[in-house]
């Protein structure tokens, strides 16, 4: 197939040619792998400052969409691709193999660091989904600083950098550039920019904090150079998006049950209480009561009601045979809608990919986790049910953007089963929040359409 890109891929080519380190806070279906691809193919071939390229990416997206999208284009069938997963034998092999391009899930960067140590010899590093290195703590991250003076050349590819607030973004600009633009610590990235939102009675510990006035511009500014933002919006024309929300009425029973947990921390039942014992551990219990099961102390399933399966029952009904494609969130959730659908199909193999995509599964199963990052499911349907809600925006933008994306062709519907009177509701005004923030963020560096005009022919 031929490569013809669109002038914001033209643009974000460029970009990540001339500047050792790159942000790229693209949408999701606009293209970034082979962005990305077209500009180490030329780095290595035409400019001969690329020698070898790590891509650190989702295990899924590791494992096919990279390989993949190589095979795909004409102009980078001479890339050599060694997949570096499986067994530590089967890595070992893979990183010995002579390739261009070393592909490896983000869960066994600790392994190649220890394993190569000073032999490090990749001189670009391409982190697909930058923001899941957004933890200064994760091992992943202090990993990848040991060894990132030791890379020429980063690139660092997102659609949402800030998922849950700017707090987010220091370890993800760290890696860029080793703290020129937002200090070398966070400690100091949050003494500049944030305060205290909720603290502990002590005012020792705090839980939360806020951008001080001002903080937001300023921050954005120390990224301009660096990131560049591209909206699909701007560049693609996208069919129509409609978003649903479904109220679904819990019975009486069942809605009782849910208040005398969320008042009492505590259902008693005669072979195991269902006890919440923190806050934390409350609001998980509340969503999967809302959903129609919980789990007891003893790890058993209590079944509180059915509203969300016959709920779900309806938008199939609605759906006329056409593809539905259902993101659940517990084990319970998925037990129970296999249960009451036995022609529902887990999302779990390529073959599944492809039987989706070839329009022969009429309901897929799919946890947000496992399906939210690179895979193209466009092809096989334009309906999205939420059986249950994340409360991380950037699992459910990206788990959307499976079917919302380039290359769909249907209007997308997505359907979102809200319990009244829950804690489901809370998550829907938290995920709007969340999403301001994010927009936020992405149109402060966004690539102006205008820009185009000036760039040299």
């Amino acid at each position: 197939m031929k490569f013809k890109p669109y002038p914001y891929q033209e643009e974000a080519i460029r970009r990540i040619i001339e500047q050792p380190a790159t942000g790229l806070f693209l949408d999701m279906g606009m293209g970034k792998t082979v962005i990305t691809l077209t500009a180490i193919e030329k780095l290595m071939y035409d400019y001969f400052e690329v020698n070898k390229a790590l891509v650190i990416a989702p295990k899924r997206v590791a494992e096919t969409t990279w390989p993949d999208e190589v095979k795909a284009w004409d102009h980078l069938r001479n890339l050599r691709v060694s997949v570096v997963l499986g067994s530590e034998e089967k890595r070992l092999k893979a990183l010995q193999q002579e390739a261009d391009i070393y592909v490896i899930n983000r869960e066994n960067v600790v392994w190649l660091v220890e394993t190569l140590g000073r032999r490090w010899p990749f001189d670009m590093v391409v982190i697909d989904e930058l923001s899941s290195f957004k933890s200064p703590k994760a091992k992943r991250f202090r990993a990848l600083r040991r060894v990132r003076p030791k890379i020429k050349r980063i690139v660092g590819l997102t659609g949402t950098p800030a998922p849950n607030g700017l707090i987010d973004l220091w370890p993800q600009i760290y890696l860029l550039d080793q703290g020129e633009r937002l200090g070398r610590t966070v400690t100091g990235y949050r003494a500049r920019y944030f305060e205290p939102e909720k603290m502990d009675s002590s005012r020792q510990i705090v839980y939360k904090w806020r951008p001080k006035p001002g903080a937001e511009k300023a921050i954005y500014r120390k990224l301009e150079d660096i990131c560049v933002s591209m909206r699909a919006e701007d560049w693609l024309t996208l069919p129509e998006r409609i978003d649903r929300v479904i109220p679904v009425k819990l019975p009486d029973a069942a809605y009782s049950k849910y208040q005398e947990l969320e008042r009492q921390m505590l259902l008693t039942y005669a072979d195991g209480d269902v006890v919440a014992s923190t806050g934390a551990t409350l609001a998980g219990k509340l969503l999967q009561m809302a959903n129609g099961a919980v789990y007891d102390e003893n790890k058993g399933v209590k079944e509180i009601h059915t509203a969300k399966l016959e709920a779900l029952e309806d938008v199939l009904e609605a759906a006329n045979g056409k593809p539905v494609l259902v993101f659940y969130t517990y084990q319970h959730d998925l037990d129970r809608i296999v249960a009451r659908f036995p022609q529902a199909r887990l999302l779990d193999t390529e073959q599944d990919i492809r039987d989706w995509n070839n329009g022969t599964i009429e309901l897929m199963l799919a946890h947000p986790a496992a399906a939210g990052h690179g895979l193209n499911l466009q092809a096989g349907g334009h309906i999205i049910a939420w059986f249950g809600l994340p409360w991380s925006l950037e699992l459910y933008q990206q788990a959307n953007a499976r079917l919302y994306r380039q290359g769909q062709t249907n209007r997308v519907v997505i359907h979102h089963l809200v319990a009244q009177g829950t804690i489901d509701e809370d998550v829907m005004v938290a995920l709007r929040d969340k999403e301001h923030d994010q927009n936020a963020l992405l149109k402060a560096v966004k690539w102006r359409m205008e820009r185009c005009s000036t760039l040299p022919a």
